[in-house]
């Protein structure tokens, strides 16, 4: 859910609300533009950043800076819920292309992802796509 884009700040910053299922590990990937950083509501995550690796649970803030190589897995206890951060504005507009709409307020079965579909958007976003997902 996005809390606040592009349109909102001047283009300065985007701030979206996520929650992953437990387990779920984007891609291992870089943002050229962007410093990301999550504020965590609840649950946990094992993130990996330039090949440091580190646990984040509820309170805690991770920065990642541009350019910075990064994934994180979530806990397999429970969802992660987080704000993402970045800065400039723009990922609301990869978040919208890449996802689908939620259908109901609950989080979805896991689909299928066609990794050269997800390459192509995220090259469109300046992010890319440099491995798998993230394993323990």
């Amino acid at each position: 859910m996005v809390k606040a884009g592009g349109p909102e700040t001047k283009q300065r910053l985007t701030v979206v609300e996520i929650l992953h299922r437990a387990g779920y590990s984007p891609p291992m990937h870089r943002h050229l533009v962007e410093d990301e950083s999550f504020y965590i509501i609840s649950g946990s995550a094992l993130f990996e950043s330039d090949g440091e690796r580190f646990t984040v649970q509820s309170g805690d803030f991770a920065f990642l800076p541009q350019g910075s190589t990064h994934s994180f897995l979530a806990g397999p206890q429970e969802p992660f819920r987080c704000l993402v951060i970045t800065v400039p504005a723009g990922f609301e507009t990869f978040t919208a292309e890449v996802g689908v709409p939620a259908a109901r307020r609950e989080l979805p079965e896991p689909a299928p992802i066609d990794g050269d579909v997800l390459a192509s958007i995220a090259a469109r976003h300046n992010i890319e796509i440099l491995g798998p997902p993230l394993t323990p």
